[in-house]
């Protein structure tokens, strides 16, 4: 068998239905739209919220709040939590993903928080730290980096 001799499964592939193709093909005259109306029109037919002229849904419900499109969303870990890793690692988002702290990387990355206490050494990498963090990694002889 060659790659020009393969064919789909008979009864796999449906022909398209081909429409105003005259009365004798099923789908001709009208073409399955009926008699005249919006929806018989060439680009006729309504919007998808459209309720045939009743107030659609999102118009009646309540609107509360505000959303802030600059936003800075983090994953947050606790310095309490850092305490698995050994004296003097580095560590980093990618780290804290593998130890399972983190399930995917939020959009403006990690941000270190200050509950807890820190009982060794550690180079920390993140986009942000509370001050207490700061200093608690400090007070324990790490470095607190920005990245």
């Amino acid at each position: 068998m060659k790659l020009h001799d393969l064919r789909p499964e008979e009864g796999s592939r449906k022909r398209k239905l081909r429409r105003g193709r005259g009365d004798g093909s099923g789908r001709g005259n009208t073409s399955g739209r009926g008699q005249k109306g919006q929806n018989a029109r060439s680009g006729g037919g309504v919007r998808a919220t459209f309720e045939g002229g009743q107030t659609p849904l999102f118009q009646r419900i309540p609107k509360r709040g505000f959303n802030n499109p600059f936003k800075k969303v983090y994953n947050e870990i606790n310095l309490y939590q850092l305490n698995r890793f050994e004296e003097n690692e580095v560590v980093t988002l990618e780290k804290l993903q593998e130890a399972g702290y983190i399930d995917r990387p939020a959009k403006d990355g990690l941000k270190i928080l200050g509950d807890g206490d820190l009982k060794k050494a550690l180079h920390v990498q993140a986009n942000a730290f509370t001050k207490s963090a700061k200093e608690k990694i400090e007070a324990a002889g790490g470095k607190a980096e920005v990245i």
